[in-house]
Formats: C-alpha cells, structure tokens, sequence
C-alpha cells in the first residue's frame, strides 16, 4: 500500500505504508539519532509530531517491551528510508512493522529522508499529514495547512499520570542489568528463575532510599524515574495539575518537573503552582520542565526554527567551560534575555547559542535542557542527578 506524507508549503514525498492505515495530522520533525527508534516512538515528548529519522535503515532490532519510555508510542506517524523486515536481536519480540499495527500508527519507509531532512533545515518544522488514503498531495497539503500546530497546544494533559503514583515501589525495574542471557526463556532477561526465586545476580543492587522526592509527571520518561532511584531517592509521582500546597504536605526533600510536549507558554496554569515552590524546596528539571521553570522565574520561550532532536548536540558549561555531547529532544527554548537579573544562564548550546541549563542565584533550583538520562545516548550529563543528590543534601545541612 502506498503512503503520502504531505507538507503545508505544498512539498510531498511519495512512499509505502506500514505499521497501520489510515490519515494522521501532526508536525513534522526530524531525529538525528543512528538508534534508538523504540525510545523515541515511546518518548511521550512527541505527542502530536511525525518524526522521521535521518538515519536509513530502521527496525533492524525490532522491539522489546522493556527498552519502552512509557507505556505505549505517542508519535502520529513515523517516516523513514528503508524498513528492515526481519528484526536480528535475541531481545525482540515483535518486528517494528507489527507494534505500528498494533499501536494504530501509520509508517512511511522508501522516500528520500535526506531531502525531508534538508527541507526543514531550511524552511523549518512545520504542519503535516501523513495517510494511506487516496488523496491528491495538493488536497493533501492544504488539510495539512488548515491543522492545528504546535504553538499553544497542551499536550501535557493527555500524558500526564491520572492520578499519584509510587515509582517502582519493590525496587525491581531501577535495577541495572550486570549480564545479559540469551538462553533466557522467550529471549528476555527475567527478574525470577524457572522455579520463582529471585535472579538478583543479573541485576546491580540499588542503594538505600534515603531522600524524598515528588516528581510532576509532564510526560515522564521511565529512565529518568529509573536514574532517581538509582541515586537514592523514593520518587513520588503526581499529575500535572497537581497544586503547589499539596505537593508540600508530601513533605519532599525536592521536586522534579519531568520532561513532556506541547508549547510550554501554553502552561500558565502550571507555571503559577512551580512559582510557588520557589524558595520552599530544592528543583531539578529537566526538557519541558526546564521551559517551565523559564517561565516560573518570569521568563519566556519562544520556537525554534526546527528545534534539536539526536544525541550528538554540543552543550558547552559557561560555569567550567566543559563540554558535553548530549541527547536532545525539544522544539522551544527559553529566551536567554527575559529572564530577571537574579537567574543564571549556566550552559549554552555550541550550534546555535541556545539556552541549554538555568540556576537560579539563591534559591537550591536548577534545570537543563537535554537529557542527562539519554538510553541509548550520550552519558556525558549524568553527573546531573548526582548534583541535585548533593544539592538537598546541602539543604538538609
């Protein structure tokens, strides 16, 4: 079956189908990534995005449910050059092409991606539809037009958690793999023996739980809930909407504002609760979080041209001048010059002079804009986790 991805400036790009069929509106970006394609599917910061990947050859290590970010995909479409049907890993348990169809998500593969790629560089993100349907590519592009973007969407409500939640309260999915098993029933790495008692020698021992955390769930990733257990903290996870008081009756050592899609300016509801946390509590954010926070402190965001999307964007420390090579997911950025005297710009982007990191003077409260939790990715920024650990620790004090 043929498929049809179609711009709102008119350029269309013919291909075949898989995954599911049907019609699908959304943003158009690119991911730069060479793996990765289950994380990013999973990533509930791409809600209302097609996401093509510059990478060509996709699939090849088809599925596995324990590589996911969240519980299900969140993009509306998935483009890419060339589908590898037969997935080679013996910790797949479904090709790419079947999790598409189970998900309802529409695949195009046999277009030239470098040429997609280059016309967004130039002309930038922009509105889209992707479809399976007969349907002219100019028809097409104007319905892509009349669609909704992404300036002023609120995703985040329909990714955030219903309700509070424990992070992994049995201590079993923060664990790292020590080994791998191939012999393993069903080709997975199980938690348990054949005969039901623990397999703990797969699995690194996490360290004692010794600090409080509350989370706001803005489309978390899974890792970045598994890396906060991994470095003491018991994670408490609430909804977006959850008021500033009633985090604080939770009496939390810190707070955490999670990733997530959408327009951060259109989170004022959001932004009014984390300003009340200013000074209450010690922050760490991160993505969105970092955008909201921009706002918090009376700053703003504006949209990027086609926003930075892979694992190799430079990030240079103003503080030390290190730099790190850094996983990236976002379409907005905080405007550097509206921000209030008292916030400090501590890393920048090296491609585009971006901010990519805030402290604020006072106030235990700090964010950045990448991933410092990428799997797979660069591991260049996980000392994150481990300075807002020593930060409360300082609080504390």
């Amino acid at each position: 079956m043929k498929a049809l991805l179609a711009l709102e400036d008119g350029r269309s790009f013919l291909g075949d189908s898989f995954g599911a069929s049907g019609i699908s509106l959304g943003e158009v970006c690119f991911n730069t990534s060479m793996t990765g394609y289950q994380e990013i599917l999973t990533d509930p910061s791409y809600r209302g995005q097609i996401v093509a990947m510059t990478y060509p050859l996709i699939g090849n290590y088809g599925i596995n449910p324990n590589d996911s970010e969240s519980k299900e995909p969140h993009v509306r479409g998935f483009v890419i050059e060339e589908l590898s049907d037969i997935p080679s890993n013996w910790r797949s348990r479904e090709s790419l092409d079947d999790y598409l169809a189970r998900h309802d998500i529409i695949g195009i593969q046999g277009i030239d991606t470098r040429a997609l790629t280059k016309h967004l560089r130039e002309r930038g993100a922009m509105k889209a539809i992707l479809t399976t349907e007969e349907i002219s590519p100019e028809v097409a592009a104007r319905r892509a037009a009349e669609s909704p973007g992404m300036l002023g969407m609120d995703f985040v409500r329909e990714v955030t958690a219903p309700g509070n939640y424990r992070w992994d309260p049995d201590d079993r999915l923060s664990r790292q793999w020590t080994i791998l098993n191939p012999n393993h029933q069903d080709g997975q790495v199980a938690a348990t023996k054949d005969d039901g008692s623990p397999q703990d020698d797969l699995f690194e021992s996490l360290p004692d739980a010794t600090r409080h955390l509350v989370a706001y769930d803005f489309g978390v990733k899974h890792n970045i809930l598994r890396q906060l257990r991994q470095h003491g903290f018991t994670v408490d996870v609430v909804p977006s909407t959850t008021k500033a008081e009633e985090v604080l009756s939770l009496k939390p050592d810190g707070v955490f504002l999670s990733n997530g899609p959408g327009d951060p300016a259109a989170l004022d509801y959001i932004h009014a609760e984390i300003r009340k946390l200013l000074g209450k509590t010690p922050i760490f954010a991160i993505c969105l979080g970092h955008q909201i926070l921009g706002h918090a402190f009376g700053g703003k965001t504006y949209k990027l041209k086609f926003g930075h999307r892979g694992g190799n964007q430079p990030v240079k420390d103003l503080r030390t001048g290190r730099i790190a090579i850094t996983s990236q997911n976002h379409g907005f950025a905080v405007d550097a010059d509206s921000l209030p005297p008292e916030i400090e710009v501590t890393h920048i982007n090296l491609n585009d002079d971006t901010v990519e990191g805030l402290r604020h003077r006072d106030y235990p409260v700090f964010s950045v804009q990448y991933h410092p939790e990428a799997s797979p990715g660069p591991h260049d920024a996980g000392y994150f986790f481990r300075e807002f650990a020593n930060l409360i620790e300082q609080s504390r004090a």
